[in-house]
């Protein structure tokens, strides 16, 4: 069967790059030809946006003290791929994907006959993140002869974001889903709500994967041992999380690195520090957590990954970017106790032991029913 994924787009989330690496290399596993849709920034709403931020500047520029905005050069298309180098390459060797699509509309699609369409993972059901929102439900099929799958769809949070006229078309197109399927235990009662569909809960696709694939690619790699063994994954960084790695280094003896560029990506350091910009190598993050004899994390797939590798973890919740997802993955394998409150760390255990044997035997039953939801949806 020929399987078109849709996904957030591919750029340097290291998260959202393995788990369209897992849920593709789970499809072709089963025997399936299968390619990861290529999806890109609306031209025109991307142009509307760099026209907007340029009137904003010229705005700013007249507030006194403020002509530093004025001045403030662009990011060019050209500074955007030189940090995404090292992602783009794995994106290149690792995942087989469509040509560029710009679109909605999907017209290329035409030329790769899909037999099926398999939505998911990451928060792809969230409107704040998904731009073309509908296609996420498959818009662009209908009247085709093709399956409909939702493969551990997130809204990312525990209540409604969708406006009451996405609210009625995607519901309308859900009904059309052979299979609907989330990744978080309230994404269950979302869908019966709003959208007016049942919906079985799933692992993320990165778990459907067992840490010797993940392994193999780091060892084809050569990738060299990691400088620290206190994995600090932080999307959100600031004060208070510095920190609470700060005091479980101390506590631990423990030695924090990161695999993260030295800077952000803003106007001034592309300009002037372009090559601390640089998103380090996808392998280089996943032999992260083989090095690691703890990490700490405000990401939900720092936390998968420390589960996939029995890497004992500590979360710091990242309210802005959903709750749901921690609470649900961390429920699942009874670790609840791992996410942190920063105003009570002084009351924390940092060397509390975590059953991995529990936890594992687990995800096992949890990786079999998924994997069969997933793979009987292809078959009937």
């Amino acid at each position: 069967m020929k399987i078109c994924i849709l996904t957030q787009p591919l750029f340097t989330n290291y998260g959202g790059l393995l788990q369209a690496f897992a849920l593709q290399t789970v499809l072709k596993r089963m025997g399936h030809e299968v390619r990861t849709e290529d999806r890109k920034p609306n031209n025109i709403n991307r142009n509307f946006n760099i026209y907007i931020k340029c009137i904003i500047k010229r705005i700013l520029s007249f507030i006194p003290f403020q002509k530093r905005f004025y001045n403030l050069p662009s990011i060019t298309e050209e500074q955007r791929l030189y940090i995404r180098q090292n992602t783009d390459l794995f994106i290149k060797k690792y995942i087989t994907t469509t040509e560029p699509i710009h679109t909605t509309d999907k017209i290329q699609f035409e030329k790769y006959g899909f037999d099926a369409y398999v939505v998911g993972s990451d928060q792809v059901w969230r409107p704040v993140y998904s731009y073309g929102l509908e296609n996420y439900f498959l818009d662009f099929t209908i009247g085709k002869k093709v399956k409909r799958i939702a493969y551990a769809a997130s809204f990312g949070v525990d209540d409604w974001e969708f406006s009451l006229k996405q609210t009625k078309r995607c519901s309308n197109l859900a009904k059309n889903f052979d299979l609907v399927t989330v990744r978080e235990y309230s994404g269950i009662e979302l869908c019966k709500k709003y959208l007016g569909v049942m919906a079985e809960h799933v692992l993320d696709p990165t778990m459907l994967l067992n840490k010797e694939d993940y392994e193999s690619i780091v060892i084809s790699e050569n990738e060299k041992e990691s400088p620290g063994n206190l994995f600090c994954y932080i999307l959100d960084d600031d004060y208070e999380k510095q920190n609470i790695i700060k005091t479980i280094s101390r506590s631990c003896n423990l030695t924090p690195f990161k695999v993260m560029p030295n800077l952000p990506f803003t106007s001034i350091n592309a300009y002037k520090h372009l090559d601390d910009c640089i998103f380090p190598r996808v392998t280089q993050w996943l032999r992260a957590f083989m090095d690691a004899k703890m990490v700490i994390t405000d990401s939900f797939h720092g936390c998968v990954f420390s589960i996939i590798f029995n890497k004992p973890f500590w979360v710091i919740g990242n309210k802005e970017r959903g709750m749901a997802r921690f609470n649900s993955l961390l429920t699942i394998f009874g670790l609840e106790s791992r996410l942190l409150s920063p105003k009570k760390i002084e009351f924390n255990d940092f060397s509390s032991y975590i059953d991995w044997d529990q936890v594992n035997i687990k995800r096992k039953e949890w990786q079999e029913k998924s994997y069969k939801l997933l793979f009987n949806s292809l078959i009937e």
